[in-house]
């Protein structure tokens, strides 16, 4: 299970692919668009862990990308913001599959990731 997470507070995701990468997943970490880009360029991921918030909404152009390159990835969006909470994240970007705060315990969202692997595969 490949995992790609994009969020600019470096310690969060180390705490996220920390637990996530104790489920046996490969992990690579972004902080912005250029990032993210440039590792869904050289790898597929089964699910993509982004901060909505990140790089001044990088997070959508991702998803969009994403969904281009494999149709099949799952996105799970996360943020601090209630913004998007009436649910239009599902009508936006057609491979989200969740949507986190992102004060959510790391080990739920490792679950949520390793939940998301499952159902693809």
């Amino acid at each position: 299970m490949n995992v790609l997470i994009l969020e600019d507070n470096a310690e969060l995701a180390l705490l996220w692919s920390r637990h996530i990468e104790r489920r046996g997943a490969a992990v690579t970490c972004a902080t912005g668009l250029e990032s993210a880009v440039a590792a869904l360029e050289g790898s597929r991921f089964d699910v993509l862990l982004l901060d909505i918030e990140c790089a001044g909404g990088a997070a959508l152009t991702v998803s969009d990308l994403a969904a281009y390159r494999d149709p099949k990835a799952r996105v799970i969006f996360v943020t601090a913001s209630r913004f998007f909470s009436d649910g239009l994240l599902f009508s936006i970007c057609p491979n989200t599959c969740a949507y986190l705060h992102s004060g959510t315990p790391a080990k739920d969202i490792a679950d949520m990731v390793e939940h998301y692997t499952a159902v693809r595969a």
